[in-house]
């Protein structure tokens, strides 16, 4: 995996991660903490998104062989499902496959939210797990594997340290600053995504090569 590789799978997985994007939530949801609380929950959060992604990209290929679906299939589906929350994104707006209003209500009640929701399924929801195992899939040796965990482990810690700074940083950017940020990587989530179905297609449909 040369560094141009590297580049554009940092970029998928940053931009469907959104750390950026969970800020508001994320300030929310701990309104009332004190910010020792704010860093604790910080902290689980990043572990938890991590430990999930990293398990996705090593056990979800063994995943689709066991429902025996394709990867043609599983990139289309995956893809349509990363523009719905392209889109969404473009609109400075979470998708609702990423994080429903109900669940929001439920997570004020919840002793502790740093697994549920804000690392499933707001940070490694349905569409980060699928960007993950796409990645994974095209890797072809041990190396390249790794440096998708390490990947996956330089996301965790972004997320860890933008939610430790989500007070200053939401204060500093503001509603327009953030949603400028979520549509620029919304913007890059959508290239992605295309890619992704284009590429499925093309296996699906060979004659399309």
């Amino acid at each position: 995996m040369n560094s141009a590789e590297i580049l554009k799978t940092f970029s998928g997985i940053i931009s469907i991660v959104n750390p950026i994007g969970a800020i508001p939530i994320f300030i929310g949801l701990t309104s009332e903490w004190t910010q020792k609380q704010r860093n604790h929950t910080a902290k689980v959060t990043a572990l938890a998104t991590t430990i999930i992604l990293l398990i996705s990209a090593f056990s979800g290929t063994y995943v689709l062989k066991f429902f025996g679906i394709s990867l043609s299939s599983f990139q289309v589906g995956g893809g349509v499902l990363l523009l719905l929350i392209a889109i969404s994104m473009l609109h400075a707006r979470l998708s609702h496959a990423r994080h429903t209003p109900q669940e929001a209500q439920e997570a004020e009640d919840m002793e502790s939210i740093g697994v549920v929701p804000l690392a499933m399924p707001i940070l490694a929801g349905p569409g980060s797990i699928s960007t993950v195992i796409l990645y994974a899939h095209y890797s072809h040796n041990l190396h390249e594997k790794l440096a998708i965990a390490a990947i996956i482990v330089v996301v965790g810690l972004i997320v860890w340290l933008t939610l430790k700074m989500a007070v200053p940083i939401g204060t500093r950017l503001g509603a327009t600053g953030i949603n400028i940020a979520v549509r620029i990587l919304g913007l890059i989530l959508a290239a992605i995504s295309v890619e992704f179905m284009a590429a499925g297609l093309r296996g699906l449909f060979p004659v399309l090569r």
